[in-house]
């Protein structure tokens, strides 16, 4: 089986995660490609395969030489967003691709276009996999497994390709924050390992936003409105007073690289309660620190405002920059940009917007920066994966694990 055959075929299984179901897998439809990946492991004669309660998949191809070379691992996750839909996706190859806009469905107007998504026109004369425009396409990360899968397959058949013991591991949930909460990183056992989890060919990440999350609670006071006078406190009234009082350039719609933002991702309100819900993300870990403590800072002054008990902020950390954990061992950084630039792929480091897996994974003892998957537009109906990037990030994995064998050399 070839990488775009396994690609087409982890696809078809709906994988969706979900948000606050309190179990793990956080859907039961995750089972479904956990054992088909697991037969497939078995079927390529890894040893060590682990399917755990939790729905982790852990697996070993056992080094082919009698070297002393560091185990390491490489990271998929088996689940979708659930941002976008990942029942019956129908993918499409487009050959040979042109420059033009998409048609994903011509009855439905929907269209991939150029103009809105620009990055198509760097993958003119590749073949593309595309979506019919009714669901995402899944490369997020299923195109990490595949190239994992793909790259066991191909040590297995190369035994004059020399390695040290390789683990892989495929997770739920990293959709929804939790891939990473349940990894038993003793089982799995490595020195370092990589997340094949990036988007466009050649990224390699290595820092990622400090992340926490704000809820504020408003509790009014309801008053006819008639005799309201200095009576009555609006809770939702107070709750756009209280959005009005973040930086209003400070969102996700007005900062790149490293700027950091507040965002807004929910509210609700009434008269009597008002909720908002805030995402906080900085790379710097002062400057996180200073935005946890300006949240509580207008909460502090609507409540000098209003009275004690009106506002009340919940901070909670999620997740810390991996930069930290990666910069003592920066040497399983240079082999990842060798690997690339030997499989003729120009490594473009940069910071991820956003967390992964492997941010957590690095607090929990196992470095692990993370690498491109190929595909792009992700937890959407216009994401696409160009086959060549595909291609290359299976060969970048296989080379990674030579690479680290002949250092030990």
């Amino acid at each position: 089986m070839n990488i775009v055959e396994r690609f087409l075929k982890y696809v078809s299984f709906d994988t969706q995660s979900a948000d606050e179901t309190g179990i793990t897998p956080s859907t039961e439809k995750q089972w479904a490609l956990a054992r088909y990946l697991q037969n497939e492991l078995t079927e390529l004669g890894l040893e060590d395969i682990v399917l755990d309660d939790n729905g982790y998949l852990y697996a070993t191809l056992p080094a082919n030489t009698d070297a002393a070379i560091p185990t390491i691992g490489f990271i998929a996750h088996m689940d979708t967003s659930p941002d976008c839909s990942g029942e019956n996706v129908q993918p499409r190859i487009v050959r040979n691709y042109d420059g033009q806009d998409i048609v994903l469905d011509e009855a439905a107007g929907i269209v991939t276009t150029t103009k809105k998504f620009p990055e198509l026109l760097d993958h003119v004369g590749e073949d593309i996999i595309v979506t019919n425009g009714h669901t995402l396409l899944g490369a997020d990360d299923k195109a990490g497994i595949a190239e994992i899968v793909q790259a066991i397959a191909y040590l297995k058949e190369h035994p004059e390709i020399k390695h040290g013991r390789i683990r892989v591991a495929f997770n739920p949930d990293e959709e929804i924050g939790l891939g990473a909460h349940k990894f038993d990183v003793e089982r799995f056992g490595c020195e370092w390992a990589y997340t094949m989890d990036g988007g466009e060919l050649g990224e390699l990440e290595f820092e990622n936003f400090n992340a926490a999350s704000a809820r504020v609670e408003i509790t009014g006071v309801s008053v006819h409105p008639g005799y309201a006078k200095d009576k009555m406190i609006n809770a939702a009234r107070v709750a756009t007073e209280f959005a009005a009082l973040l930086p209003e350039c400070e969102t996700p719609e007005h900062t790149v690289e490293y700027e950091g933002f507040y965002h807004l991702i929910g509210m609700e309100g009434s008269v009597e309660h008002a909720s908002l819900t805030y995402i906080i993300r900085d790379h710097d870990r002062q400057k996180f620190e200073a935005r946890k403590a300006y949240i509580q800072q207008v909460a502090d002054l609507l409540t000098s405002k209003y009275g004690e008990g009106v506002v009340k902020v919940t901070l909670n950390d999620q997740y810390y920059n991996m930069r930290q954990q990666v910069e003592p061992v920066m040497h399983i950084i240079d082999i990842a940009t060798e690997a690339m630039q030997a499989c003729g792929v120009t490594p473009r480091v940069r910071a991820i917007r956003g967390g992964t897996d492997g941010a957590q994974l690095s607090f929990k003892g196992l470095p692990c920066p993370n690498i491109f998957a190929g595909g792009l537009n992700f937890h959407g109906p216009h994401e696409f994966l160009p086959i060549p990037s595909l291609e290359k990030a299976s060969e970048v994995v296989v080379k990674i694990c030579e690479l680290t064998a002949a250092r030990q050399a």
